[in-house]
């Protein structure tokens, strides 16, 4: 619990908090074990004789500044958001690649007029993009956990890389599945009553905001 006479420790952590970008979490758990570490070096220097704005003083500067702080805490953190980013992508793309045909199945319009070939080229595109999707976020996950084995410079790379892939796959998917579903809406007027077509639009909608913002958050880690 912050003491309210370290003024100088919560000055330097507000200062840290304010310049990280990343999950909330392990930001947090971050921001906990520097303020565990300081206090313990200002108890050890009171300890000592030391005065206490001086101890603060002197246990900020051993601490480290942000500039010397910084890069590697913001590293692990755009590390972490690229994972939680790969996770969603596998469990959406994963669920969309699998079951995005079952909306269609026992359809009362299955058997109306056949669909343009452009619509059904959109169709197939948005499978394919998905598929992709799911390829890019193992490839993510692949690369996330190498980075915690090793501190080789070209992983950087690779992560910004796969998380582009990520962000831009993910716009992709989300512009060709929105106009499919309206295409179909124009197409079917039954398609906008049938309950699968109601709930997948719903639960896809939900998973494109929770994607959305994932892929938001990793783009402010890896900016930083």
């Amino acid at each position: 619990m912050p003491r309210c006479e370290d003024v100088l420790v919560e000055e330097h952590l507000r200062e840290l908090a304010a310049r990280l970008q990343g999950p909330a979490r392990l930001k947090s758990d971050l921001l906990t074990e520097a303020r565990h570490g300081l206090l313990d070096a200002v108890d050890a220097y009171r300890e000592d004789g030391v005065p206490p704005t001086e101890a603060q003083r002197r246990a900020v500067a051993e601490f480290g500044s942000p500039a010397q702080l910084l890069p590697s805490w913001q590293a692990e953190l755009a590390v972490a958001a690229l994972r939680g980013l790969s996770l969603r992508m596998l469990a959406v793309a994963g669920v969309l690649v699998v079951a995005g045909d079952l909306t269609w199945r026992g359809a009362s319009w299955s058997d109306g007029p056949h669909p343009p070939a452009v619509y059904l080229l959109l169709s197939t595109s948005v499978n394919w993009i998905w598929g992709g999707a799911l390829l890019l976020a193992v490839a993510g996950l692949l690369v996330v956990a190498a980075s915690a084995r090793s501190p080789w410079p070209g992983l950087a790379m690779a992560q910004r890389a796969v998380g582009a892939g990520l962000t831009g796959i993910l716009v992709l998917g989300m512009l060709a599945g929105t106009a499919l579903f309206a295409w179909s809406l124009g197409l079917w007027d039954a398609a906008l009553s049938w309950p699968p077509m109601i709930i997948g639009a719903v639960l896809v909608g939900g998973a494109y905001f929770s994607l959305a913002r994932a892929a938001r958050g990793w783009l402010l880690a890896a900016a930083r």
